[in-house]
């Protein structure tokens, strides 16, 4: 690694939680000590090289077997373009399987993030057969896409559990919402539905409108919600909220593709601003 490279790792730093098992896992720990709970995960997506998704899957069970052994207080999430599915469906979830009966053993939860429109039938069908083999499962949806409502409708009554996001990926026409006041309006239509119909959930957001919406709807519903955010983004905010008793995870991205991501989230408007503003805050 470079020197150029090594200065922007350290400034990197604020976001990701390093670029190994052992770095992340230290990093779990530091924010358990503050009250926040922990989901990782390992970066790297759109893999078409088998040799690649076999490293990732191999990074999760060593990531698995760590936490268990150390009990930091850590879930993780899993990408289907990092698991083999730009490769086949058969790849992909025989390794998330194999991830998901792994981290049974240890009890530890696994998400199944959401990538972009082209693949989501087939996260889906991999989340809702590989449901009714394992509970310790859930699945994110974007308040972005039109169809999410719809989705979390059939997931629901299935016994998912939902984590909701606005969802970072690409405008895609008539597939999405592409004004923050329709992913808004959206993403609180999904909300209501969960506090109605779910009996656990996530709402992940840096938004202060949704959020405080989100703690008003726990006042009336009976149903178990709690908070995800991002890693430095806001981080005053979700230690806020620990201290009014809401359980918060923090998204906790690592690896060496941690340019990448960084560089992807500075390109994406909403997130760019609270980034900036996160520089500025410490």
């Amino acid at each position: 690694m470079g020197l150029l490279q090594r200065v922007g790792l350290v400034f990197a730093r604020k976001w990701v939680g390093g670029t190994t098992v052992e770095e992340a896992v230290k990093e779990a720990h530091r924010l358990n000590r503050e009250g926040e709970k922990v989901i990782f995960n390992y970066l790297g997506e759109d893999l078409t090289d088998i040799s690649k998704v076999e490293k990732n899957t191999g990074v999760y069970i060593s990531l698995l077997e760590k936490i268990g052994r150390e009990k930091a207080k850590a879930n993780i999430a899993v990408k289907p373009t990092q698991l083999g599915l730009c490769i086949s469906y058969k790849s992909f979830i025989s390794n998330y399987e194999g991830i998901v009966k792994a981290a049974s053993k240890h009890g530890i939860f696994v998400w199944l993030d959401m990538e972009d429109h082209q693949y989501i039938n087939d996260t889906l069908t991999a989340y809702l057969a590989t449901l009714k083999k394992y509970k310790n499962i859930g699945i994110c949806i974007q308040s972005k896409l039109r169809r999410s409502y719809s989705d979390i409708k059939r997931l629901v009554p299935n016994g998912a559990v939902v984590r909701l996001v606005k969802g970072a990926y690409k405008n895609h026409g008539n597939l999405t919402f592409n004004s923050k006041e329709e992913v808004d309006k959206n993403y609180k239509k999904c909300m209501h539905y969960l506090f109605s119909h779910s009996k656990y959930f996530m709402i992940a957001t840096h938004d202060d409108k949704l959020i405080n919406q989100a703690i008003e709807f726990q006042s009336k519903f009976n149903s178990k919600m709690v908070f995800g955010m991002l890693k430095g983004i806001r981080p005053k905010l979700a230690l806020q909220l620990v201290k009014e008793h809401h359980d918060v995870y923090i998204y906790v991205p690592f690896g060496e593709d941690w340019m990448e991501y960084s560089l992807r989230r500075l390109k994406e408007k909403e997130h760019s601003m609270l980034i900036l503003r996160s520089i500025f805050q410490g």
